[in-house]
C-alpha cells in the first residue's frame, strides 16, 4: 500500500515541472505565430499565380505601414507594429523577393553582435528609433540570447514572401510614432497602434 501511494505521489509530483514548461511554452508563443505560419503560403502561392501583375496587397499601400526597399530586389513590408499590455512593440511584415533571381538573404540583417549572430541569420539588427525621447530600440532576446525575431533565414525565390516578426522595448505611450531601421534597407517612419 505504501509503495503504490509513493509510485502515485510520483508521478504526479513529476507531471508538474512538465505542465509549468508546456504552460510558458504557450504564453510565449501566443503572439500569433500561428497564423502567421498560414500568411505566407497564401502569399506565396498568390504571388507566383501573377506574375505579370502586382499583387493586390501591393496596389493598396494603405494597408501597409511602410514599405522599405533593400538590395538584391528585396522588399519588406509592415504590415503592424502593436503595443501590448506586457511592455513590447511587435512589428510584423512581409519579406519578399521582388526581383528575377534568388535572394540570399543578407547576414547584415542579423546586425553585428556576436550573441546574436551565433544564432543564425536573422532580423536581428533591426531598431526602433524614437527622435523625441532621443532612444534606440533594439531587438530583444530571450534568456539564451536568441533574438525575438524571424530567424533561419536563407534564400527566397523570385516573386516569393515570408511573414515576418521583430519584438521590441515599447516606448513611452505618448510615442506613437517611430522610425525602424534595418541594416542594407531604407528606413522608414512607421506608427505604433495600441
Amino acid at each position: 500500500m505504501s509503495i503504490r501511494f509513493t509510485t502515485r505521489a510520483r508521478g504526479r509530483l513529476s507531471a508538474w515541472p512538465v505542465a509549468i514548461v508546456l504552460a510558458f511554452g504557450l504564453v510565449a508563443c501566443s503572439g500569433g505565430g500561428g497564423n502567421d505560419d498560414d500568411k505566407p503560403e497564401a502569399s506565396t502561392a498568390a504571388s507566383k499565380s501573377s506574375d505579370s501583375r502586382p499583387d493586390a496587397q501591393e496596389g493598396d499601400p494603405a494597408e501597409a505601414l511602410a514599405e522599405l526597399k533593400g538590395p538584391n530586389g528585396l522588399l519588406l513590408r509592415i504590415t503592424s507594429a502593436e503595443r501590448d499590455t506586457g511592455g513590447f512593440v511587435t512589428v510584423n511584415g512581409e519579406l519578399k523577393n521582388d526581383g528575377d533571381k534568388n535572394v540570399a538573404i543578407p547576414s547584415g540583417l542579423s546586425g553585428n553582435e556576436t550573441e546574436i549572430i551565433r544564432n543564425g541569420r536573422s532580423l536581428g539588427g533591426a531598431t526602433l528609433v524614437d527622435s523625441k525621447s532621443k532612444k534606440r530600440y533594439y531587438v530583444l532576446r530571450d534568456t539564451d540570447g536568441r533574438p525575438l525575431t524571424t530567424t533561419g533565414l536563407s534564400t527566397i525565390k523570385p516573386g516569393d514572401q515570408l511573414a515576418v516578426f521583430m519584438q521590441f522595448p515599447a516606448p513611452p505611450v505618448a510615442t506613437t510614432e517611430v522610425t525602424f531601421q534595418l541594416p542594407t534597407f531604407a528606413s522608414a517612419t512607421i506608427s505604433i497602434s495600441g
